[in-house]
């Protein structure tokens, strides 16, 4: 296993957790110049453009249990590999959120609050009930594996998978924000909950089964749609160049 790689996912989520959640804890009601959770979004999408390409050709930038879970069951990810990705990234979110700590509560009035945890019911930011925080979760880590497997295969333009990814995951917290403050990632969920205790740790179950199913569920509909548009693309596009160079002129010099 190359250490090298597991660093890096531990950087890079460590990264994404303080970038993420303490645009959240520090500045989305900031007076008068709150950023939102327009802002909120959008910093979590930044975080991921960041690292994709800094940390990219390292380690593949999972930065996220559910995306290399993913990765996995649509056979481009080791699975040998899975669960030392794992232990990195948690570790990561749990130092990101630790270090967002020590900078939040240096503010004379600082009160812990809700941390940027993520929850159901009661800890909803909308009040949304266990079931709709499951869907959304499930939901949203599909599709956000969809993408993500879709911009980076093969038939893709080059270059453009970490933008497209990135405005993925902004466009998934813009939606799912008010259900669950959006997770999509155990291990972004873990780190402020290790913090918070008690009902965070309480409601953590949800927020790693559901974006694991639905992480498997998004592989395997990306597997059903992109196996067959794979030939069928290629066998035209090798129709195309024998149209374009007759096969009795190939190496012959026009």
């Amino acid at each position: 296993m190359n250490t090298k790689k597991l660093v890096a996912e531990a950087l890079g989520t460590a990264w994404l957790v303080f970038g993420g959640c303490g645009s959240a804890v520090l500045a989305a009601a900031f007076p008068e110049l709150g950023i939102g959770f327009h802002g909120v979004a959008l910093a979590f999408g930044l975080t991921v453009v960041t690292m994709a390409y800094a940390i990219g050709p390292i380690s593949g930038c999972h930065l996220n249990p559910a995306v290399t879970v993913g990765l996995a069951v649509a056979g481009r990810h080791s699975k040998t590999e899975v669960v030392p990705y794992i232990v990195a990234q948690v570790v990561g979110g749990i130092v990101g959120a630790g270090v967002l700590y020590m900078i939040a509560s240096g503010k004379a009035d600082f009160s812990m609050g809700g941390f940027a945890s993520n929850g159901y019911g009661e800890h909803s930011p909308g009040g949304y009930s266990l079931l709709a925080g499951f869907l959304t979760e499930f939901v949203a880590t599909a599709f956000f594996l969809f993408v993500i497997l879709g911009s980076t295969d093969k038939l893709a333009p080059t270059g453009f998978a970490p933008l497209s990814i990135g405005l993925c995951l902004t466009l998934i917290h813009l939606i799912t924000i008010p259900v669950t403050n959006t997770s999509v990632n155990p291990a972004r969920s873990m780190g402020p909950a290790i913090f918070v205790g008690g009902w965070a740790i309480q409601q953590l179950w949800l927020f790693w089964i559901a974006p694991l199913l639905g992480a498997m569920a998004g592989s395997v509909i990306y597997k059903f749609i992109y196996t067959d548009s794979e030939r069928t693309i290629t066998k035209e596009r090798r129709e195309q160049s024998r149209r374009v160079v007759p096969q009795d002129r190939v190496g012959q010099g026009i």
